[in-house]
């Protein structure tokens, strides 16, 4: 008897280990992403940190205004990283206008909202996390949830008219025919043919951004807009072409691309702590509204360095890769083709290329896939400063690295 009884006691432990091992597993694929790490860097070449050296002295004197945080990357290594301690409590004070109310003028407490852009509750750190305001860098960022909504078959095709999507709204006919003839590719590229006016100005200034997101529905404003050419032929930068690109995502997937994008992309790439914002409509801002850490932003980055792939999946099929860094648009402003634009990135003409993604207040990521280099810049100079912009001299330090043999930025157990 007592054989049989350990008999079954065995059993019953196999049964509950084998179980417990089950929920391990799911827990670990409830969680891909996890496993993967930024390894701190462990040395660099002399000449490196001699500028990395300058460009930090230049950060805490203030050279480029409001630098919040840097965070630099090659592979998957860490060349520098910083958080900069900024007490926008004291910078606000005293700023008021158009964008909003500092952290002592707000009359009441409805005016301390999340476009509110002078009153530190929300900017440029929501609620004093370390998830930082990348205004419109969730451009770029949305469009890699566009490609990979087509990648898994939720959209056809980046050719497909957007018209479906937008048929329920009260159109004038020539919108309809207009939007008809529009396709997904005209919206990435920023050359829907709408009258805009944004590019240029500051959030005090009276802007089409600006009246957007004072309206109680962001799409309706935007296709309220006049026609001024045919889709694809000419570029115009618009935070609300960006803006039909959420509305886009919920019709496809039946999910706001808050969820859609948590599942499908931030969950596999380990992004677990971010923030968006809601439009009043309830739909969420997919042209600034996005809050990440600087991390978590690159690792974006260094997905579009592997090509859309991460742990062994492919989130981002490697010819939507290769054209969201293609200048789709050769020359924006006309000016013999210094600069272009790729699907929701700015492409620069540096040697070697550079791939761009910008945000209000001097939000930055830059990446280099070629040298497998991401960096990103979170600052806040939305208040009248005088500093310089840091990008020049960013661009100066990434070719210096993107120059210096691997051997030489090695991480701690010299992998």
């Amino acid at each position: 008897m007592a054989i049989k009884h350990f008999q079954k006691l065995i059993t019953f432990l196999l049964v509950v280990i084998s179980f417990s091992c089950q929920q391990q597993d799911q827990r670990r694929d409830d969680q891909p992403g996890q496993a993967f790490k930024w390894k701190e860097n462990a040395a660099i070449d002399p000449a490196i940190a001699r500028s990395l050296d300058t460009l930090n002295s230049n950060i805490e004197n203030r050279q480029y205004g409001y630098l919040d945080e840097i965070f630099i990357a090659k592979g998957d290594r860490i060349i520098f990283q910083k958080q900069y301690d900024l007490n926008y409590d004291s910078i606000s004070w005293g700023k008021s206008g158009k964008m909003g109310c500092g952290s002592n003028m707000c009359e009441d407490s409805t005016q301390i909202n999340l476009y509110n852009y002078y009153h530190p509750k929300y900017h440029p750190y929501y609620l004093k996390s370390n998830q930082h305001s990348v205004q419109s860098i969730t451009k770029s960022v949305v469009s890699a949830i566009v490609v990979n909504a087509i990648l898994n078959g939720h959209i056809g095709s980046i050719n497909d008219s957007i018209y479906p999507y937008f048929s329920h709204y009260d159109l004038s006919d020539s919108m309809q025919q207009h939007l008809k003839s529009t396709t997904l590719k005209d919206l990435l590229t920023m050359q829907m043919g709408l009258e805009w006016t944004e590019e240029g100005l500051t959030l005090e200034s009276k802007s089409d951004v600006t009246q957007m997101e004072l309206s109680d529905d962001w799409i309706a404003y935007v296709l309220s807009r006049k026609i001024v050419a045919a889709p694809g032929e000419q570029w115009v930068y618009s935070s609300g072409v960006s803006q039909l690109l959420s509305q886009i995502i919920q019709s496809a997937t039946g999910r706001d691309i808050r969820d859609y994008a948590e599942e499908m992309l931030f969950k596999k790439l380990g992004i677990i702590d971010f923030y968006w914002k809601t439009t009043p409509s309830g739909l969420s801002d997919t042209e600034g509204g996005l809050y990440l850490k600087a991390g978590d932003l690159a690792k974006i980055g260094l997905l579009y360095q592997q090509k859309g792939r991460w742990d062994g999946e492919q989130l981002i099929s490697e010819k939507f890769i290769s054209e969201s860094l293609d200048r789709q648009v050769k020359d924006i402003y006309q000016d013999g083709g210094k600069e272009g634009y790729g699907y929701q990135w700015w492409i620069s003409v540096h040697e070697p290329p550079l791939s761009v993604a910008l945000g209000y207040g001097n939000q930055i990521m830059v990446i280099m896939p070629e040298k497998e280099i991401v960096a990103i810049v979170y600052s806040w100079n939305v208040f009248d400063n005088g500093g310089s912009y840091v990008l020049g001299d960013l661009f100066k330090l990434l070719g210096k690295i993107a120059k210096t043999p691997n051997s030489s930025v090695s991480n701690e157990d010299g992998q």
